[in-house]
């Protein structure tokens, strides 16, 4: 059926090597992850400074966010992947998501300290929590289904297929990278609602894209069924049964949000329902996992599936050393670092805008308009001429929004989406040269090299914080540039290895079910983040400053605490690295 539905893509279909519908799915994730990432670098700084939370509620409700986000698109895979098709679940996912920034941007009146009792605008923070939920739900439809369609653009023996993924790859830490210098600057500058405001319209923009670009997905992005859909269940047609129950799913889930943000129903105060909820999900995928394994796998297919559980712990240890980098890394960087990279060069004086919102209209109109000059003329060379030209106008005004503007705690989580746009065509070529000579490292000792430079790079913040502690001073920014540079040398090793280990070790009918468990181990290491944020949460009284010294040695503490976990695990991964090898019979 599907086959019959989907048709093959012209050859001369092709603009800078690739099929038009990558580009096409390239900017749609590019401006879902602009509108996630900006968001999500406003929001522990919105509720801690706007909302007057304590930096553990803020910490715990930022973590029960970010886990949901990944634990959601498990169940939007396999609608998609069993009923919806992936075009209509992607553009189902935009409309809510682009509804969840809409309601972010309504930000309420600020809190207040009356007599020691902070009174907030609950009305503002109840739409935060609706808000937060749609968004939720929106990225649950939408992620797991663009990179499907991604894959599904090329024949299965195209060698394109890997450096299409690395296209696709970078659309998403472009998205990221933009993410912080827009939305993070707008937000702490202009006003949390501009930010948030900036990341819907991102979001909006990102759905006109992928709505615009149907033509060249050339069917392959249709439900393989489409008669199944309009099936009646409980007299209801199937399609419309499951976005009424999508959108009834939205309220138990900003309960979530705002029992997350309350303390309420947290066992022991510390481990809130939602992750309560990942946790229950954890417990069925492993009772799953252990019979899938123990009664129907071959011998070879068992060590394979137990090496593949073993790497995606492995990721989970990462992602949550990772993830301080939204939470800690983040107040840290507000309370105890200077800003600017180059003081010298910082605007002075006003309020300047970023260049770089011209440069995410400009790139996708640019692809528009090369997109359609090529379709008229497929041997003209100006198409590819205007687009690498707008592609080199984009990177000017990407580096002058890192010089020039003043930076703020939430627009400096750019740096990590910076260094892999850079680091990226590095490892490719180190990973080829190493292969060619013999040399190239097995997946469990790369994933074992990541966890080694995750550990590392909370060094420099430990010593900028007992710096701050000894000398009273704000310390250089440039301690955090040095931890955000050695911790995406590590992403490098673990990420893509992880993700590709998953395609090659799973077995194949459980494949989607894998990826989904790799989402979920993601989904984890959000709230255990967060958990292990809490160890360094400040909450100064009304009236009173923050002791520095108290502070500074709280960062200190967790930011070690984190080498140490980083290190260790890393010792146990290369430990077991042989076995592993072996456990993988011949998967490189």
């Amino acid at each position: 059926m599907a086959a019959s539905i989907a048709s093959e893509i012209p050859a001369g279909e092709d603009f800078l090597g690739h099929p038009k519908g990558v580009y096409v799915c390239f900017f749609t994730e590019m401006w879902e992850r602009f509108s996630f990432y900006g968001m999500k670098a406003l929001l522990l700084l919105y509720l801690t400074k706007y909302h007057l939370f304590g930096d553990g509620p803020g910490l715990d409700l930022l973590g029960a966010y970010g886990g949901l986000v990944y634990c959601i698109p498990v169940i939007g895979g396999v609608l998609a992947d069993r009923w919806l098709g992936m075009r209509k679940a992607v553009v189902f996912g935009g409309i809510l998501l682009c509804l969840g920034h809409l309601g972010m941007a309504f930000e309420g009146h600020a809190a207040v300290n009356v007599g020691g009792q902070v009174v907030r605008d609950e009305g503002a923070l109840r739409i935060t929590y609706l808000s937060l939920a749609l968004i939720i739900m929106g990225v649950g439809f939408l992620k797991p289904n663009i990179s499907t369609i991604v894959g599904k653009l090329y024949a299965d023996n195209d060698p394109r297929r890997d450096s299409g993924f690395s296209l696709f790859y970078a659309g998403i830490n472009l998205g990221a990278l933009f993410a912080s210098l827009v939305c993070g600057f707008l937000g702490e500058v202009y006003g949390w609602k501009y930010g948030f405001g900036a990341a819907g319209i991102g979001m909006l923009v990102g759905l006109g894209m992928f709505l615009w670009g149907q033509k060249y997905l050339h069917g392959h992005a249709e439900p393989s069924a489409p008669h199944t859909l309009r099936e009646r269940v409980a007299g209801v047609p199937r399609e419309w049964l499951i976005y009424g129950l999508a959108i009834v799913g939205v309220l138990p889930v900003a309960w979530l949000m705002w029992a997350a943000g309350s303390g309420a129903f947290a066992l022991g105060g510390q481990v809130s329902l939602a992750l309560m909820l990942m946790i229950v999900v954890l417990g069925v995928v492993l009772l799953w996992f252990a019979w899938f394994t123990g009664t129907q796998c071959t011998p070879v297919q068992r060590q394979q599936m137990f090496a593949l559980m073993t790497l995606i712990f492995m990721a989970l240890v990462f992602f949550t050393l990772y993830e301080q980098t939204y939470g800690s890394w983040v107040t840290f960087t507000d309370r105890m670092l200077t800003k600017d990279i180059v003081p010298s060069l910082v605007i002075q004086g006003g309020t300047p805008l970023p260049w770089s919102i011209a440069s995410l209209l400009l790139a996708p109109l640019s692809f528009v308009v090369a997109a359609h000059m090529s379709d008229r003329n497929p041997s003209s060379g100006a198409p590819r001429a205007l687009f690498i030209a707008v592609v080199a106008l984009m990177l000017v005004l990407l580096v002058r929004d890192c010089v020039v503007l003043p930076q703020t705690a939430g627009s400096l989580t750019y740096l990590g989406a910076l260094f892999l746009v850079l680091l990226a065509p590095i490892f490719a070529a180190l990973w080829a040269w190493l292969d060619r000579r013999g040399l190239d490292p097995s997946k469990p000792v790369k994933s074992a090299w990541g966890l080694v430079f995750a550990g590392l790079s909370f060094i420099p913040l430990a010593w900028a914080a007992q710096q701050v502690g000894m000398t009273g001073q704000m310390a250089s920014v440039w301690w955090l540039v040095l931890a955000y540079l050695v911790l995406e040398i590590g992403e490098m090793c673990l990420s893509p290895v992880g993700l590709s280990a998953v395609t090659q070790l799973a077995v194949p009918r459980v494949m989607s079910l894998m990826m989904g468990t790799w989402f979920l181990a993601t989904a984890f290491s959000e709230t255990l983040a967060a958990l292990f944020g809490k160890l360094a949460a400040i909450d100064v009284p009304e009236g009173e400053v923050m002791d520095i010294a108290q502070a500074s040695a709280k960062y200190a503490h967790l930011f070690w605490l984190m080498m140490w976990i980083g290190l260790g695990c890393a010792a146990v991964a290369f430990i077991a690295a042989p076995l592993l090898r072996r456990m993988m019979h011949g998967v490189k």
